[in-house]
């Protein structure tokens, strides 16, 4: 596969970065249907979930998440919480969700590492994506009933339109727009790391992600790269 067909570039307006992200992509995937149970790897994460409550995640990692998201109008609180934080407290209700294979690994990765993390269908969001701050007025549906997230001043990914920039992901809510169909084969995702996370470890949990698209999606070819300033 070559690697220079994926990209996710940081915005100048982005400086110092206060996230080290991680682009992860897998070409060729079985057609994606719903989930009926964890899979074994999901239900391994849950169950240390249950022996070890709320710091499975630890706190102070916690913490540097909400940091890196804490930005101008936007506060990473209530509805605003990291999707990690949110994929947490749902393994510890009993209510984690089961969506299908993507998005299965994403929320594994997620809650395993406590980094959040975005996929979307590649053929809907194109393969070079661009990470910036959400501007006035920017918004985008993240839900099948017509919810909206205001993206001023919040992380966000965005795809080529034209000659724009179009957000599409960020570390909280999705775009509907991109999200994995039925018929999807093609995905690449996003894991975002504080800045200060040590790049070993991104690493290792950017391979961990691809190798569970290879194996749980049965991907054809997969690849992964670590996105450093």
């Amino acid at each position: 596969m070559n690697e220079q067909a994926y990209s996710l570039g940081l915005d100048q307006t982005l400086h110092p970065s206060p996230v080290l992200p991680a682009l992860i992509w897998a070409e060729g995937i079985t057609l994606p249907g719903p989930s009926e149970a964890p899979p074994g790897f999901l239900a391994e994460i849950l169950e240390q979930v249950e022996k070890t409550s709320e710091e499975f995640v630890p706190g102070e990692l916690r913490s540097r998440v909400r940091k890196m998201l804490r930005y101008g109008h936007y506060k990473p609180a209530g509805r605003g919480k990291p999707a990690s934080e949110f994929l947490l407290r749902a393994a510890l209700n009993d209510s984690f969700p089961l969506v299908n294979g993507p998005v299965d690994v994403n929320n594994a990765v997620s809650l395993a590492s406590g980094l959040p993390g975005s996929i979307f269908d590649a053929d809907l969001s194109g393969t070079h994506l661009l990470l910036r701050r959400g501007r006035p007025g920017e918004a985008y549906v993240f839900n099948p009933s017509g919810q909206v997230i205001d993206l001023e001043d919040l992380l966000v990914v965005c795809r080529r339109e034209g000659e724009s920039w179009v957000p599409c992901g960020n570390p909280v809510k999705d775009d509907m727009t991109t999200k994995i169909r039925p018929e999807t084969r093609n995905v690449i995702a996003i894991l975002y790391a504080p800045a200060d996370e040590p790049v070993a470890s991104v690493q290792r949990w950017a391979a961990r992600y691809a190798e569970l698209l290879e194996t749980h999606c049965q991907a054809e070819t997969v690849g992964f790269k670590v996105v450093t300033p």
